[in-house]
């Protein structure tokens, strides 16, 4: 079983994910993730909807420094002067 994905892979991923798949993008396994959601240690937010746990994928993005924004992913202009 692959446990990490590349960037286009996170990257194209829906807005919110189930654990599972967080667990994969994160490089860690499926019983440590519920472990760290369990005890409230997740390193993103997680949402709650009935027995259901979801995470936003733009958090995911961001720990992984994999920004979203183009303006962000674009290297910074050289200065002159």
């Amino acid at each position: 079983m692959r446990m990490t994905m590349t960037a286009t892979e996170v990257r194209s991923l829906p807005a919110i994910v189930d654990v599972v798949t967080a667990a994969e993008v994160l490089g860690i396994g499926r019983t440590v993730a519920y472990e760290l959601v369990r005890t409230d240690r997740f390193p993103t937010p997680v949402i709650r909807v009935g027995h259901q746990i979801k995470i936003p994928t733009a958090y995911l993005l961001d720990l992984l420094g994999l920004s979203t924004d183009r303006a962000a992913a674009s290297p910074p202009a050289e200065s002159s002067g």
